[in-house]
């Protein structure tokens, strides 16, 4: 490759990063990005519980999850139990007076944002 290549290709690496870095900037604040141990541990959302008002605060329940698009969910934030670990706190924050309703929906149960 003659040098004059390696310039414009060196360029355009360049610009191509600085792209990116714009873009991330844009999507992820210019802020510290925190890894999600740190973002619970920093915010409080200890246990199963906490995992589950984590995605409350974050509007995950804003529309209707069934129980394994939970369990997934709260895996990518760092939150990983069993399914009773996580079957009982949303029972419990299910029940009447909760922040979660629970109800059936062809057959399978699934958790939403009480209204």
């Amino acid at each position: 490759m003659s040098t004059e290549g390696f310039m414009e290709n060196k360029n355009a690496l360049k610009t191509l990063i600085a792209r990116v870095e714009k873009l991330e900037k844009a999507v992820f604040g210019s802020g510290k990005h925190q890894s999600p141990e740190s973002f619970r541990k920093s915010k409080g959302f200890k246990g199963a519980t906490g995992g589950l008002r984590l995605l409350i605060s974050k509007g995950f329940f804003n529309r209707k999850h069934t129980f394994g698009e939970i369990k997934k969910a709260l895996g990518d934030y760092g939150y990983h139990y069993s399914n009773q670990a996580v079957q009982t706190p949303l029972n419990t924050l299910s029940k009447p007076g909760g922040p979660l309703v629970g109800f059936k929906e062809q057959g399978k149960k699934v958790y939403a944002k009480r209204k």
